[in-house]
């Protein structure tokens, strides 16, 4: 708001400027802007954040940007911080023109110019959001995004909870703790550029899909175009946190996956596009109306894939090897020719006889004809007497199958479509073992994401999950013995992420445990954004009467930051308006008067006395910040 105020009382110097009771007359205003009048233009030149703002100096003289100051003017006034250049065309558009206009194209929407802040505490808060404009509401960005205090850290290790003491950290001076952050997860992300930015390798994120009539456990009601802008605010921060070889992973349905897509091919650049898995873990949802969606999408694109290497793939899950001998596992193949040319009178020597344990067989076809075999007679004599070759009579037919053995760390491709049905409900399944009752709906599998770890990661490379849900990125990483950061703002973090790491860490042996011989141990830290203004705007959301949100209103005069043109001596004298509100408009109108900039205290403010941080919130900010007392 330090802009729009520095204007306003520039602009009330001026009588003829102002009506009778002391607001600016925007009409006047407007039209001196518009006809370069004299005296307004030197009022401006007078103030230096002004002058810098809407002029620009060109040899020694400074030029007007009349349609900047205009549009500033025109739109701070009326819509209150939601404002944006993108208003009514939705389209594919390039430097502001249309596609008409131009061959490249460009995803446009609505406050695609705009900041999200996207507050919540939980799933069922749907306020109306608050967007920042980023080229006519700098100061508000700039301070909303600035790193947040923090306070109530806690140590969670075999032993127990343990009181904060400091943060473990490797020769280069990064901290090697796990680290779980409950706040916004876009000015948790920020907070973490100072410490994290080009040390994450691998980022995996399950977000809201944007449908609107599903269980997930987040405000999945965005409509399309807040939607792409809470995305884009929050990818836009996350690519600078990968390392250059680092990779991300965006789970998603076909609501929004095309979209979503686009909007990476231009935060990551399109030549980083690694690809579009489709992974299939649950039936189909009887609710579709249509066709029944059994599949969703898993977009990966690469920080820079020209250092971008995948280390131990594998072609399909373990499941798949059901069998075992001496050897190991094992699943089988056909060793008879099938499809095109199979017939004998097509590859005449590739039909013969060839003795296993005992007794001929030949390449017999299901319908009784001769076929033909896919290796040569050496080759498959060698495969026997290796023990390579396994026997099945099937339909009174006996047929040959090649063992095939799984293998450790050779490289193979990775396939883009994990169709695997065991991992249909494990993580449902995983979650109910923990917690004894249903958690989430959908919640994803740790094989799933195991399977992500292994293919695009080492031990103790940094993972990092801003919508940690109920935590099975942060477990099954634990497990795997990498390091990982998980956000979420939900209230819920800490009944479920928390309490299941704490389980994981006592050795619980759901989801991967077995496979990867989980025995327990290991630990995290537990960190919250200190917040401010959004402890009264959570105090709203629950007030279930009006006596209740007058209370709030009084803690609100006494302790938090109001909008700069708020008048609380105003505000009294109509209080008996107030009364007559809905209980919800009454709501809204007290979270109208907090200054959003301040829902959480910023690291500029740690030694403010205003905010009250405690000793302890202090310590703990300046040990991860690495400040000098």
């Amino acid at each position: 708001m330090k802009l729009y105020q520095t204007l306003e009382n520039q602009i009330k110097k001026e009588p003829n400027y102002v009506s009778d009771n002391g607001e600016i007359k925007k009409w006047v205003v407007l039209n001196k802007a518009q006809n370069f009048d004299e005296e307004l233009i030197g009022l401006l030149l007078e103030d230096a954040d002004l002058k810098e703002k809407f002029f620009v100096q060109i040899k020694e003289v400074w030029v007007f940007k009349q349609n900047l100051f205009i549009q500033f003017l025109e739109q701070k006034n009326y819509l209150n911080d939601s404002y944006t250049q993108f208003k009514n065309k939705v389209g594919l558009t390039i430097d502001g023109k249309h596609l008409k206009q131009r061959n490249e194209v460009s995803l446009v929407w609505p406050f695609k110019d705009c900041i999200l802040e996207g507050g919540q505490s939980r799933e069922e808060d749907k306020r109306e959001e608050i967007f920042f404009n980023e080229t006519l509401a700098q100061d508000e960005i700039t301070e909303l995004l600035d790193p947040k205090v923090l306070t109530n850290a806690k140590r969670f290790d075999k032993d127990g909870e343990h009181s904060f003491d400091q943060f473990n950290r490797n020769e280069s001076g990064i901290i090697t703790d796990n680290l779980i952050i409950k706040g916004n997860n876009l000015l948790a992300l920020h907070s973490l550029k100072k410490e994290f930015a080009g040390k994450v390798k691998l980022i995996y994120i399950d977000p809201p899909y944007n449908t609107g009539n599903d269980g997930f456990k987040y405000n999945d009601s965005f409509n399309h175009s807040t939607w792409l802008s809470f995305m884009k605010n929050r990818l836009s921060i996350a690519r600078e946190l990968l390392r250059n070889d680092g990779l991300i992973f965006i789970q998603c349905d076909d609501n929004e996956q095309a979209y979503l897509k686009v909007l990476m091919d231009e935060i990551f650049i399109r030549e980083n596009f690694v690809s579009n898995i489709v992974w299939k873990g649950r039936g189909g949802r009887q609710d579709s109306k249509f066709i029944a969606q059994i599949h969703e999408t898993i977009i990966c694109f690469s920080k820079n894939i020209s250092e971008l290497e995948l280390f131990k793939n594998t072609v399909e899950d373990t499941s798949s090897y059901s069998l075992k001998d001496e050897k190991g596992n094992y699943k089988i193949q056909l060793i008879r020719k099938w499809g095109s040319n199979s017939r004998r009178i097509d590859r005449p020597n590739l039909y013969y006889g060839v003795e296993f344990k005992n007794e001929v067989v030949f390449p017999i076809m299901p319908d009784g004809t001769d076929g033909c075999w896919r290796w040569s007679h050496t080759k498959l004599k060698k495969s026997i007497e290796d023990d390579n070759v396994i026997l099945i009579e099937k339909e009174g037919r006996k047929e040959l199958y090649e063992k095939i053995y799984e293998k450790d760390g050779t490289k193979q491709v990775v396939f883009n479509s994990w169709i695997d049905e065991s991992f249909s409900g494990q993580g449902a399944k995983t979650l109910k073992d923990i917690f004894r009752t249903k958690i989430f709906d959908y919640p994803k599998p740790e094989q799933l994401i195991a399977k992500l770890i292994e293919i695009s990661t080492l031990e103790n490379d940094i993972i990092l999950d801003y919508h940690l849900g109920s935590g099975t990125t942060a477990s099954t990483a634990h497990k795997m013995n990498r390091q990982y950061i998980g956000i979420e703002q939900m209230d819920y973090i800490e009944t479920v992420a928390v309490e299941r790491l704490k389980k994981v860490i006592d050795g619980e042996q759901g989801g991967i445990s077995k496979s990867v011989n989980w025995q327990g141990g290991g630990s995290f830290i537990y960190l919250e954004l200190k917040k401010y203004n959004q402890t009264f705007i959570e105090k709203i959301e629950e007030a279930k009467d009006e006596e209740t949100l007058l209370q709030v209103w009084e803690e609100m005069k006494a302790k938090s930051f109001l909008n700069y043109n708020v008048d609380i001596q105003k505000q009294e004298q109509c209080i008996e308006d107030f009364k007559s509100l809905t209980l919800q408009e009454q709501k809204q109108h007290l979270c109208e008067l907090l200054d959003k900039n301040q829902l959480y205290v910023n690291l500029s403010s740690l030694n403010d006395g205003d905010f009250e941080c405690t000793p302890e919130e202090q310590s703990v900010t300046r040990e991860f910040y690495q400040l000098k007392n």
